[in-house]
């Protein structure tokens, strides 16, 4: 429009130039003929002459309908400015020139309207999920004329839907919509959902006659094909780190929780991490462990689980006597060992001082009923399997009253004025407490000695007796007894001659028993031989 302006302009300065040029009566409308513009934009209509110096002008549309524009006069030309276009100015316009003696003439334009003001606007469910309904709307604003219209769907490079308004009957601009619902699923996401609107008018020279308009379709979906990945394996060995990676597709990213299943069917709660890290693993570790993803916009879950195997040599893990290491005879003992690994381990149980196995078991006890003083002392576990051993010791402590006690006398032959020791030994746990007492002539015992050894120095007839050892401890007591006899001090030189006679007897029992007689027989000169036969006879 500013050219024809200025083409105008130029027609009078030429004009003022050659004043003494006679130029014919004519006129022009610029643009001419034909004219396309746009709803909404500027068009500025101009009526120009020549070979008149005053011209007069008049503006009309060949209906005689309003200009809907503003006339401007300006020396040898007219113009008619609509701004902004609207669907009023869809006229043929007249304008005539009229020059006093040299007449009037006119000329007409037709003005054809259109609107294809901007790009499309493409509307999409704002949380799309996988394999739920959506509705995309493709909205293109202000269009006309609208029954050209044509309007394609695509995803990427897919025509989902096509829709034209032929048969449109709108005679201003208007909004249309194309409305579409599909199905959207996982590998939609990040493809492009693009609007295109044409408005091919073949006559209508105007550009552009497409517009487009994509969006990136953003689906929410999944949790799906969750997995885990375990390195450096899923049977790493004892001492070994791991790592556990769950991997999943979902969007949003879903969060992920790992759990452990536990013994009786319960589930320890570990990290909300995709990967679980065990710098150091354990036996204890092995087991099933749970990936549970949850994507919290499309509310699903799903899970994967793995199982950890733990190898390596056995550890043991429990070896214990009940109901105590340390027991009083006669109670019912369990000895227990348990250890873990894979593979399983082979248990031997034994007592080390005479490398006896008790049995070979696992994850059992052995059971040791009235447990006696002999199964006392050091019992070792020793767990084996192909990637090594491991052994532990334990200490069964067995508590039980004084046993076996016995009495020597030296010399076995005994004389007046001779040194004589007299001692007294016995077993028990603890160590039994040894004491002596020697019989009065009253019958009375009196207390002589604290001391397991007796030395009477230059024996004498006031030294002969009977003797009494006493072992005591706090789980019983056990009593053994001696007599002296010097020979030379008895009456009858043929008579049979005991030297030495020991009597026993037990502090639970009242009856007292002869544990060990032994006799000389000899007339009345020493030296003769032992007899336990001829003994016998004798009177205790």
């Amino acid at each position: 429009m500013r050219r024809e302006k200025i083409k105008v302009e130029k027609a009078a300065e030429l004009m003022c130039v050659f004043p003494f040029v006679v130029k014919a009566f004519e006129m022009e409308i610029i643009p001419a003929e034909r004219i396309v513009a746009q709803i909404g934009g500027t068009l500025i209509l101009t009526c120009n002459t020549t070979g008149c110096a005053s011209p007069s002008f008049s503006w009309r549309t060949q209906m005689d309908s309003p200009l809907g524009g503003e006339v401007s006069r300006h020396g040898t030309y007219s113009t008619l400015t609509m701004n902004p276009v609207s669907i009023v100015n869809s006229h043929s316009y007249l304008c005539t020139v009229t020059c006093d003696e040299r007449g009037k003439k006119e000329k007409s334009v037709k003005v054809e309207l259109y609107s294809f003001p901007s790009d499309p606007i493409i509307e999409i469910s704002p949380s799309l999920v996988d394999g739920e309904p959506a509705t995309v709307i493709c909205k293109i604003p202000d269009v006309y004329p609208s029954d050209r219209l044509e309007v394609l769907l695509k995803k990427d490079e897919h025509v989902l839907h096509e829709k034209n308004f032929f048969e449109d009957e709108s005679t201003n601009t208007e909004t249309k919509f194309v409305t579409y619902t599909y199905h959207p699923m996982a590998e939609d996401a990040g493809k492009e959902i693009t609007c295109v609107a044409k408005l091919p008018i073949a006559d209508m020279d105007f550009e552009p006659k497409e517009r487009t308009s994509s969006q990136k379709l953003n689906v929410n979906f999944g949790p799906q094909n969750t997995v885990i990945t375990a390195s450096p394996g899923k049977s790493p060995m004892e001492g070994d780190s791991l790592n556990l990676t769950c991997v999943t597709q979902s969007n949003p990213p879903a969060q992920i929780v790992w759990r452990k299943y536990l013994a009786e069917e319960s589930i320890q709660h570990l990290i909300k991490n995709n990967v679980l890290f065990i710098p150091h693993v354990h036996f204890n570790d092995s087991g099933r462990y749970i990936c549970e993803v949850i994507n919290l916009v499309t509310a699903k879950t799903e899970e994967a689980t793995v199982d950890i195997i733990i190898q390596g040599a056995p550890v043991i893990t429990k070896f214990s006597i009940e109901p105590s290491t340390t027991v009083q005879e006669g109670e019912n003992v369990s000895i227990k060992c348990s250890a873990e690994s894979n593979p399983p381990p082979k248990i031997i149980l034994r007592r080390k001082s005479d490398n006896a196995d008790i049995g070979t078991y696992s994850a059992r006890s052995i059971l040791l009923p009235s447990v006696m003083f002999q199964n006392g002392g050091d019992y070792e576990c020793v767990a084996e399997n192909k990637y090594g051993n491991s052994k532990r010791e334990i200490t069964l402590n067995v508590k039980y009253g004084p046993k076996n006690t016995v009495i020597t006398v030296f010399p076995a032959a005994l004389k007046e004025g001779e040194t004589v020791t007299i001692k007294c030994t016995s077993s028990g746990n603890p160590a039994p407490v040894i004491s002596w007492k020697k019989k009065k002539a009253t019958g009375e015992s009196e207390k002589i000695s604290e001391n397991a050894t007796i030395t009477i120095q230059n024996l004498k007839s006031q030294d002969l007796g009977l003797y009494e050892c006493e072992a005591y401890n706090q789980f019983g007591k056990e009593e053994k007894a001696v007599e002296l006899y010097v020979p030379g001090l008895l009456e009858g030189p043929d008579q049979m001659i005991p030297l030495i006679i020991a009597f026993s007897s037990v502090a639970a029992v009242a009856v007292p028993a002869v544990a060990i007689l032994i006799y000389v027989s000899r007339q009345a000169k020493i030296n003769g031989s032992y007899s336990l036969v001829k003994a016998l006879r004798l009177k205790v």
